[in-house]
């Protein structure tokens, strides 16, 4: 276990690496800042002015050595239109995009894996033909349709929910969230509910997959054989089998929760990371772009990381093969 711990390790870092080089070439080559923040009757010694205090003017090598430099020490640069750390302020807003992930992860669970396995011990009946149906569905709509229609319905017709905002909301071990508080849920429960459809259709269909998988097993046709009660296979045997697959892509979809709800946020006007991320691109605030990228691929990173050690260790099969290899 420990060999695999330090290939995956090892992995994990060249990827940040490589992710590095990229994000900052990408961003620094899109673009000048100065355009959209210097005033439009500045000068050009003005704007020389400020292009030299944003560090804009030395060669690109030299401030992306300067950028390596500072990551490495935390520092992944000041906002040009905040003037704070990068990394402060969308630390700001992590708690909000972090909620409402986790949030939308359990509902794509309570949702996804009932009706997956469901589905997979009745792939032939009608009930699991409408499951499977109506997981296509959930792939084929749009998140921003879908919250615009949930909008639509539970906000204005009803009346039931907000629609827009965050909500008050509660300190719990120093963090603001606003998962403790009524309002604060209420506001909650339309973007997660939109965040959640897309990821819910992908859990029944993995779910559903590795049900019938498994229930082809012989483990299962003893289990059977040796009177074992139907609920009693599928709660012992069926279900710690079946979700192998179905971790890893749990694990996955939560960091892509995390780094996309930018459309989800955008929708409903939700203060995360995401609405944070599309004002910056709209003005060009390059350290808050390149910080999003590399805090968004570091919790990647790390969830994979994480995803990975939990698969080896519900089977042992996969750090033996590791190994070997």
């Amino acid at each position: 276990m420990l060999v695999y711990l330090i290939r995956r390790l090892s992995q994990s870092l060249l990827v940040v690496a490589v992710m590095a080089t990229l994000v900052f070439l990408a961003v620094y080559a899109v673009g000048n800042p100065v355009d959209i923040l210097a005033n439009p009757d500045a000068d050009q010694q003005e704007r020389a002015a400020i292009t030299a205090r944003l560090g804009l003017d030395r060669p690109l090598y030299e401030q992306f050595g300067v950028f390596i430099w500072n990551a490495l020490h935390g520092d992944l640069g000041r906002s040009f239109v905040y003037n704070a750390p990068a990394v402060d302020v969308i630390l700001e807003r992590l708690p909000a995009t972090m909620e409402l992930a986790l949030v939308g992860l359990v509902f794509s669970i309570l949702i996804g894996i009932p009706l997956g396995v469901l589905a997979g011990l009745k792939p032939e009946s009608w009930f699991g033909r409408t499951i499977m149906s109506g997981s296509i569905l959930g792939f084929s709509l749009p998140n921003f349709w879908i919250g615009l229609m949930l909008i639509l319905l539970f906000a204005v017709e009803l009346k039931l929910l907000p629609a827009s905002g965050r909500g008050p909301t509660a300190s719990v071990l120093g963090f603001k969230t606003a998962m403790f508080t009524w309002e604060g849920l209420k506001h909650l429960i339309l973007p997660a509910v939109t965040l959640a459809l897309y990821k819910a259709a992908l859990v029944v269909r993995v779910a559903q997959a590795g049900t019938r998988e498994v229930m082809l097993q012989d483990y299962i046709r003893f289990a059977r054989a040796k009177g074992l009660s139907p609920l009693r296979i599928v709660g012992v045997h069926v279900l710690k089998n079946m979700m192998i697959p179905v971790v890893t892509v749990l694990g996955l979809e939560l960091g892509s929760m995390i780094a996309f709800a930018v459309v989800t946020e955008s929708v409903f006007a939700y203060p995360g990371m995401g609405k944070l991320l599309i004002d910056s691109i709209n003005r060009l605030d390059r350290p808050i772009i390149v910080a999003y990228l590399m805090m968004t691929v570091v919790i990647f990173v790390v969830i994979n990381l994480v995803v990975d050690l939990l698969y080896a260790a519900i089977d042992p099969r996969v750090r033996l093969s590791d190994a070997k290899g």
